[in-house]
């Protein structure tokens, strides 16, 4: 999974996720289940660990995002926005 941000320097807090996957994912269910994963892990991360006025983008990897295991994923955008974060 890769990560991307951006603050929107408005005065809107909302905190905006996208998705996206590449056919080099795989076919349609391939990329939709990545999604999927992307998603479910979005939901409980990023409300926690995103900024508030940000842009996100959470983009699937080829033969990654659809094998990795649950907490990996977890545990790596938690890393991506943390990091993310501090770069401020």
């Amino acid at each position: 999974m890769m990560v991307q941000g951006r603050d929107r320097r408005d005065d809107d807090p909302a905190i905006r996720v996208g998705f996206t996957c590449s056919k080099k994912v795989g076919n349609a269910v391939a990329r939709n289940r990545a999604k999927r994963r992307l998603r479910a892990v979005a939901r409980e991360v990023v409300h926690i660990y995103g900024q508030p006025g940000w842009d996100y983008v959470l983009i699937g990897r080829a033969q990654e995002t659809a094998a990795r295991p649950y907490e990996a994923l977890h545990n790596d955008l938690i890393h991506a926005l943390r990091k993310l974060r501090g770069a401020k």
